[in-house]
């Protein structure tokens, strides 16, 4: 039971974090469409860190076992 609530946080935490670095390139190429390329490519890297993130986090909470 306490796997699937760290599970279900950690892709929750990843959601809203993936969503407001999408969100934020979006106004950067609004405010500077010449830089599209590069804010492109720093959003799907940091996207990718944080997916990783959470994957990692819903791995350690399947293999954390909690108190008996």
């Amino acid at each position: 039971m306490y796997a699937a609530i760290g599970a279900g946080i950690a892709v929750i935490g990843a959601g809203i974090g993936i969503g407001q670095i999408g969100g934020k390139a979006m106004e950067s190429i609004a405010r500077q469409p010449e830089a599209v390329g590069d804010i492109r490519a720093s959003m799907i890297l940091t996207a990718a860190l944080v997916e990783g993130a959470a994957l990692v986090a819903m791995v350690l909470a399947f293999f954390v076992k909690a108190p008996a």
